[in-house]
């Protein structure tokens, strides 16, 4: 094994933020061989930015298949791959871990656009690459302001049925190397050969707990590794998509109506997961009907198109159930 890397990058009109990311790719200490940028059919002119800056040969020419143009810089391939729609992010590391593995490289080196691996990021996981029975590593997570986004690093935590992160602790970050049961598709790097055993990301499940449920199936062939001193930045770490309100005195975090549709993913997918990977069935439906019954006095007290919204959530726990993956279906309902 020659331990070849390959890092894949999913995007969607972010350009920026992708410019600082295949940036901080380039300037490894330790090189990397290719990176692998899938565009989930970006609207702001993202290929022809990335053409400008010379990191790609052409742009696409045909928006209605799945299209890729490839280019070496620096004996580093960059490689562009163009999805006709968005199928968001477990659609595009589908796609692009499917295609690492299928160009043979040894690792896959899993991120979205907005992170940024700081120059000793790669070089730090190298001496881990060949532990016993380690399947995929995990560099430590930190938003702008360089905080430990404890948790997108964790363990699972099944005895409620649902699979529930508990998050690494400050404790578990002042050694070498830990190790954990999952880490966010931001700084995952997974061997060739766990892929070979379970398969690519869930693509069906649009955005959110793609990665969970991926390492859920890497477990099953080996361990995830936390290293610690591989430092990786995460943009999206900084920004926070909810906000306080307050009735009769109780204040909790709301999330705003026009991007309310993202919560559709994370319930059904947790249940799908608990469904699929559950050992104690009767836990889960309890904590399922426990769950809803909170989200839903939770809209009657503090959220406004309460019907839309109870409609919605309905909605987003009986396709967990009935493994319904129409991604389309959340903003049909909030929005139509």
């Amino acid at each position: 094994m020659k331990d070849t890397v390959c890092a894949v990058v999913v995007t969607f009109n972010r350009k920026q933020l992708l410019l600082k990311c295949i940036d901080s790719l380039l300037n490894q200490t330790h090189k990397i061989n290719a990176i692998y940028i899938v565009d989930n059919n970006s609207t702001d002119n993202t290929p022809q930015l990335l053409y400008e800056k010379g990191y790609i040969k052409n742009t696409p020419q045909n928006t209605k298949t799945i299209e890729s143009t490839e280019k070496t810089m620096n004996n580093i391939t960059i490689k562009y791959i163009h999805l006709p729609e968005n199928i968001g992010g477990a659609g595009g590391f589908y796609h692009g871990v499917k295609m690492a593995y299928e160009d043979d490289y040894d690792w896959i080196w899993i991120m979205d656009d907005d992170a940024f691996p700081t120059k000793t990021c790669l070089e730090k996981l190298t001496p881990y690459y060949h532990l016993d029975d380690t399947v995929a590593l995990a560099s430590l997570k930190v938003d702008l302001n360089n905080n430990i986004l404890y948790h997108h690093r964790g363990y699972f935590n099944f005895k409620k049925g649902l699979p529930i992160q508990k998050q690494i602790t400050p404790e578990d970050t002042k050694v070498a190397i830990k190790d954990i049961d999952m880490a966010s598709f931001v700084g995952l790097l997974v061997n060739r050969n766990a892929i070979s055993k379970i398969g690519y990301p869930k693509k069906e499940f649009f955005i959110h707990t793609d990665d969970l449920e991926y390492c859920i199936r890497l477990r099953t062939v080996g361990k995830i590794k936390l290293v610690n001193d591989s430092i990786i930045k995460h943009a999206e770490g900084s920004v926070k998509g909810t906000f306080k309100k307050t009735v009769l005195g109780i204040s909790v975090d709301r999330r705003p109506y026009d991007k309310l549709w993202i919560n559709y993913y994370m319930q059904r997918n947790l249940i799908w997961i608990g469904m699929k990977y559950s050992q104690n069935k009767i836990s889960l439906y309890l904590t399922i009907i426990k769950n809803y019954i909170l989200t839903i006095i939770g809209i009657i007290l503090f959220d406004d198109n309460k019907y839309r919204r109870i409609t919605f959530y309905t909605n987003a726990y009986i396709d967990g159930f009935t493994s319904n993956f129409d991604n389309k279906k959340p903003k049909k309902i909030l929005y139509n």
